[in-house]
């Protein structure tokens, strides 16, 4: 009887499933990702399979009577009775075996226009996000590790910049971003090499639009802030196409307690009486960030799909000035300019068991720094002018092929090819002849990777993935990663996952070739990694749902590349013994129904992650030994919470960083060593309006709400309290009112 009740629901899922648009799909064309592209061939058991002589399916009568077209009559609700309550269990995808994965949900992409992916990740995950400062460098770091040990890829492509080896994650809107997720330490070894802590995954998707639509987004925010959104899009059964542009722009002069200074009061004889910190302006730090992307899919209807994502970055920004400079801001200019092209060309070809695909790509960044000084004639005189461009280009093949549902194989190839010329360009003049300090150089990075998915039985699966990478002309050996998930209890979805990984991470091209500094008998990081953890989904369908996991890691990473001051007074890289990373992540989220109209999310995540020099002394006075890494935090924490009834909306949004040294002896000094740990609230109130001729939605939000006063980098101001308005429409063209 539960067999033909099943049967029949999943029946009434078809039919309903048949009146949509892509009803018209050929079978192929259902096995999608996250993106909307092909996601890959998937086992039969985790395929819905047609069936012939099935009623509905071919557009003949059936037994029943009814058409076999797959829509149903006009009187169908008169042939509906009652059944008892279903259960459906879905599945695991074999492709995530033992992974240790976080996703984000469009509502934490798309909460407003003025976030970057850097703003994402700080209140939605347990990854440490290191600020310069509001529309500055932002950089991330899993599990203890440097931003260099993260990677980042964008449809495909990796992003680094192969001279810093990390991401500016202030740079990339959120608002351009459809999906994003989080591969925790050994995960990341299946999608690419060198991520010691893990890797961060950006892609776009078609818009699934039928015929135009445009969207935009008006942001006014504290501080002369104005944030602008606009999206137009025009799709049918073939094509899908969309173009997007974020321009954000700010004087940035927020107002802030200095900390590093004091002032005198005086009497009236001159003595000093008291002392206070002073309040100053942001000096320096205003910003004109403009963002470009166009997309292009198309569906040729047989199981072929192609893509285009072109994406242009125009920023101007001035650097602000430290909290300990007294220097008078009209008399110097400190600028970044920064002009990007990144662009993927895709292609997949997909089957009921095997698919192929290939990417192609291309990135073009030129960077200028300028420091100018005023000779004291009003003329400003250079003192830095340096100029960067990196040009990378892109290619990959890759194919799965799935037997029965138990065997899953993936092989893929990738290939970046960098050019760096990086040099400042203020000639110097030695013995009459001229020379320019920095370097010019290239370099090709090969990965290859083979895996095999097996899951023996229902509850049990494993991976082997193994992959090479070349960096020049040296191989990395081979990179082995073996994941383990079992399901330990059907109630309450209980899985128990463990994995084991050896990684390697190869100098930067900064870390090599950088005047003056850089050190060309670097050796690359190797490391390994292990990771155990539980999670479970319980809930009941309608009113609630509760996940949640814990998870435990360690790495030993030998070979550490750290920079360091030398004695003649610059900075420059060294390979650290042995560095010691571990630590438990926790995440648990719940998803309840009030009642009809009242619904509350809640999404917590807490990480510990001590990450400890266990080297040998590089000097006598060596006193880093036993101690944790500059700028990584012990512990961090998160919390959201929306409630939402009707079309109202409010978001709280909270995180934590616990104290972090900027002295690799952890030692604090009259001029710091240790920033104070510090707690950060957010709070957004939306509301959505709908109208015969558009939707509009309405928000306010109010950042830092506590006002806290905080610092990210030493000696780089942060703001206290500040406001944001945003107001976006979508006009209903075609549509009846």
């Amino acid at each position: 009887m539960k067999r033909a009740l099943f049967a029949l629901f999943a029946v009434l899922l078809l039919l309903l499933a048949g009146t949509g648009p892509a009803a018209a799909q050929p079978e192929a064309e259902a096995l999608t990702g996250a993106d909307g592209m092909p996601g890959g061939a998937l086992p039969e058991s985790d395929r819905m399979q047609k069936t012939e002589g099935e009623p509905g399916t071919d557009g003949q009568p059936g037994s029943d009577g009814q058409p076999k077209s797959g829509r149903l009559p006009k009187d169908w609700t008169k042939r509906v009775h009652p059944i008892p309550e279903v259960t459906i269990v879905g599945r695991r995808p074999i492709k995530e075996i033992g992974i240790q994965q976080t996703k984000f949900d469009s509502v934490a992409l798309k909460e407003n226009i003025a976030l970057s992916m850097a703003d994402v990740l700080a209140f939605n995950s347990s990854i440490f996000v290191k600020s310069y400062g509001r529309a500055t460098l932002s950089t991330v770091a899993f599990r203890g590790t440097s931003p260099s040990h993260t990677q980042v890829t964008w449809n495909g492509m990796r992003i680094n910049n192969p001279m810093l080896g990390m991401t500016d994650f202030s740079m990339i809107p959120s608002y351009f971003i459809d999906d994003a997720s989080l591969l925790h330490g050994t995960s990341s070894v299946n999608e690419t090499g060198g991520g010691l802590g893990g890797s961060v995954k950006l892609a776009t998707k078609p818009a699934d639009a039928r015929g135009f639509g445009l969207q935009y987004i008006q942001g006014i925010g504290s501080f002369g802030t104005f944030d602008e959104f606009l999206r137009l899009t025009y799709g049918d059964d073939r094509w899908q196409l969309s173009t997007r542009a974020v321009l954000s722009a700010s004087p940035n002069d927020y107002k802030y307690r200095n900390r590093d200074k004091k002032e005198n009061i005086y009497d009236e004889e001159k003595h000093i009486i008291g002392q206070y910190y002073p309040t100053e302006r942001n000096r320096n730090a205003s910003y004109r960030d403009l963002h470009l992307l166009q997309e292009v899919y198309y569906n040729t209807g047989r199981g072929d799909r192609f893509g285009l994502n072109a994406w242009y970055v125009d920023s101007d920004r001035d650097l602000p000035m430290l909290t300990t400079s007294y220097a008078d801001e009209q008399l110097f200019e400190n600028t970044q300019r920064e002009r990007t092209f990144r662009s993927v060309l895709t292609w997949d070809h997909l089957r009921s068991d095997w698919k192929i695909g290939a990417r192609a790509g291309y990135i073009h960044t030129w960077m200028g720094y300028d420091y100018k000084n005023d000779l004291g004639n009003g003329t400003m005189a250079p003192m830095t002018r340096s100029r960067s461009r990196i040009d990378t280009f892109y290619g990959q093949a890759e194919g799965e092929y799935s037997i029965s549902s138990r065997w899953l194989f993936t092989a893929s190839l990738t290939a970046h090819q960098h050019l760096v010329e990086s040099a400042d360009k203020n000639i110097i003049r030695q013995d009459g002849h001229t020379a320019v300090v920095g370097y010019d150089k290239g370099r090709i990075e090969l990965s290859g990777a083979l895996s095999a998915k097996w899951r023996p039985v229902e509850r049990f699966g494993l991976s082997l993935v193994l992959r090479e990478e070349l960096y020049g002309t040296v191989w990395s050996p081979v990179i082995p990663a073996l994941f383990l998930d079992g399901v330990l209890s059907k109630r309450g979805n209980l899985v128990a996952k463990a994995s084991v990984s050896r990684n390697y991470r190869f100098p930067t091209l900064n870390d090599l070739y950088f005047l003056p500094g850089g050190n060309p008998d670097l050796k690359k990081e190797s490391g390994w990694t292990y990771d155990a953890g539980l999670s479970f989904a319980v809930g009941e369908a309608g009113k609630y749902r509760l996940t949640g996991s814990a998870t435990w890691f360690d790495s030993h990473i030998d070979d550490w590349i750290l920079w360091l001051w030398t004695v003649k007074g610059f900075l420059s890289p060294v390979n650290i013994k042995d560095v010691h990373a571990y630590g438990v992540e926790l995440h648990a989220d719940l998803s309840a129904a009030l009642s009809e109209q009242w619904k509350l999310d809640l999404d917590a995540t807490y990480s510990w992650t001590p990450s400890i020099n266990v080297g040998e002394p590089l000097t006598e006075g060596d006193r880093s030994i036993g101690k944790q890494l500059p700028y990584i935090p012990e512990h961090s924490a998160t919390l959201t919470a929306q409630l939402a009834w009707r079309s109202w909306s409010l978001l709280y949004k909270w995180c934590y960083y616990s104290r972090r040294y900027t002295l690799t002896s952890n030692a604090k000094t009259l001029t710091g060593g240790q920033l104070m740990p510090y707690y950060m609230s957010n709070l957004t109130l939306g509301k959505e309006f709908a109208l015969r001729w558009a939707d509009l939605s309405l928000k306010g939000s109010v950042n830092n709400l506590l006002n806290e006063e905080y610092i990210s980098v030493l000696s780089r101001p942060m703001p206290r309290i500040n406001f944001e308005v945003f107001i976006g429409i979508r006009p209903k063209w075609g549509k009846k009112r």
